[in-house]
């Protein structure tokens, strides 16, 4: 076992969630539109940055484990570094994906595309990105998503000007 983790490689696992709440370490309940006690789904407060998320069918969720000391030891880094792969990937499908000034994540206009929410232990990063993918996104009318109350969530399929970029994303989607 190898306890800096120099030298093991970034792992990237990629998956789709069975529909579920998450909430950052210091997410703030009223951007919760359900009662708690009874909610939709299952919800869970989980060690990463950001407020109140919704993950399901049709989003790809991506947790990179990277040993930022191999890297660069900067979080705010390694942030813009994962949103510029994925304005990359949108790319790849001619939609264009931008940065918001002062927020986190992908956005088309004034619709995020994708979400970010990390942790790190030890330089070591946890949590990740979740792309939206199709236009299954009514898990997001429950909550305020991120905290963001003046814009909306918005998919790559409405963005796609041809083919369907699920085919790709979602291929062993049952």
């Amino acid at each position: 076992m190898v306890e800096s983790g120099r030298g093991l490689p970034d792992v990237l696992i990629l998956l789709e969630h069975q529909p579920v709440y998450t909430l950052g370490r210091a997410s703030s309940e009223e951007h919760v539109k359900f009662d708690l006690e009874n909610p939709p789904w299952d919800v869970h407060r989980i060690d990463r940055g950001g407020e109140v998320t919704y993950h399901g069918p049709g989003q790809v969720v991506g947790y990179p484990i990277v040993n930022l000391k191999n890297h660069k030891k900067d979080l705010r880094w390694y942030i813009r570094s994962l949103e510029q792969v994925i304005i990359n990937t949108l790319a790849k499908y001619d939609v264009e994906g931008t940065r918001k000034e002062g927020l986190t994540g992908v956005w088309n206009g004034e619709q995020k595309l994708a979400a970010i929410g990390l942790g790190a232990s030890k330089w070591v990063t946890m949590h990740g990105f979740a792309l939206n993918v199709t236009e299954n996104l009514s898990g997001f009318d429950q909550i305020v998503p991120c905290g963001i109350k003046e814009k909306s969530v918005g998919c790559l399929n409405r963005f796609a000007p041809q083919g369907n970029p699920s085919t790709f994303f979602l291929s062993h989607h049952p």
